[in-house]
């Protein structure tokens, strides 16, 4: 019987944690064949030294894949790709992913937005796709080495709404081979928006008053522009039939306000510090996008959408 083949597609912060997971358990059990795909100084790291994990949860820091390519078009019949790309390469990754996935391979996109599912399944429309949320604290510390730090990573991962019944018991066994603490849901999307209400509310805000968390729950206006915003996803989420909770808005600013008061957001770094690629499409875009199609009026994300661009 042929090994099922895992590819592992971006070794940064989420792909080097859960990839590393996979790898480790697989280097014992050697039950998987595991591929990863890295461009440029860290492909030539992993190729050379491992991929080296710094967690207070691994006593050894390196794993060895089975192989490391730099190029999605050298993977061959893969059946299980955990495409961790930061967002803005999504649509790119999944049209290189098109000629080199089988009708059989699955795609776990290991990413946090509301439209992720969405965007894969307008370029891979016949696959199965299992719509994921990620909680984990890592990051790339060098190219080749990811550091995470505070508790275990978390995935929550959903069976795919269009191909519900495909056989994914052995994705769910992989995981828990893995030592990877995860819930399997038939639903997940009312986890993601959950998630998704909180990280881009707060990130827009933070980004649009180069703020932190806690300024957003404490100044007046921060906190008013952040519960409206808050308000236009809850009613896009109503309108697409996901039950979000009903106190989600105060259950929001209850969670951030466990937050230490100076934590940052990624957007509002990446905003403030004037790099180009940032998550302000993941947030606004699609907050902005799915309005305009359902007909649900959003002028509070639209202007801070317009004052970050101007920035």
């Amino acid at each position: 019987m042929n090994k099922k083949h895992i590819v592992v597609v971006g070794l940064g912060g989420v792909g080097g944690y859960f990839g590393f997971k996979i790898n480790q358990a697989n280097e014992i059990s050697r039950k998987y064949t595991v591929s990863f795909v890295a461009r440029g100084e860290t492909y030539e790291k992993v190729k050379d030294n491992g991929l080296t994990l710094l967690s207070p949860e691994h006593a050894n820091p390196q794993t060895h894949p089975d192989t490391i390519v730099q190029n999605i078009r050298e993977i061959e019949n893969p059946d299980l790709v955990l495409i961790c790309v930061k967002e803005y390469d999504l649509e790119n990754v999944c049209k290189q992913l098109l000629p080199v996935i089988n009708e059989n391979t699955v795609l776990l996109p290991m990413m946090n937005g509301a439209d992720i599912y969405d965007r894969i399944r307008k370029i891979i429309p016949e696959h199965t796709v299992l719509p994921t949320c990620i909680y984990v604290a890592s990051h790339i510390k060098e190219r080749g080495t990811v550091e995470h730090k505070g508790k275990a990573g978390k995935m929550i991962v959903g069976r795919d709404p269009e191909h519900f019944s495909t056989s994914v018991e052995w994705i769910t066994d992989l995981l828990s081979e893995s030592k990877i603490d995860f819930d399997f849901k038939d639903n997940s999307l009312t986890d993601i928006w959950t998630k998704f209400i909180f990280i881009a509310s707060f990130g827009l805000v933070t980004a649009k008053y180069n703020s932190s968390i806690g300024a957003v729950c404490t100044d007046e206006q921060q906190r008013n522009e952040t519960a409206e915003i808050m308000k236009e996803i809850k009613l896009i989420a109503a309108k697409k039939g996901i039950d979000l909770q009903e106190d989600i808005i105060s259950a929001t600013f209850e969670k951030a306000s466990t937050f230490p008061l100076e934590t940052p957001t990624s957007l509002q770094l990446d905003v403030n510090s004037g790099k180009k690629d940032n998550e302000l499409e993941l947030f606004a875009g699609a907050v902005l996008k799915y309005g305009a199609e359902l007909g649900i009026e959003t002028p509070f994300t639209q202007k801070i959408y317009t004052g970050i661009k101007a920035k």
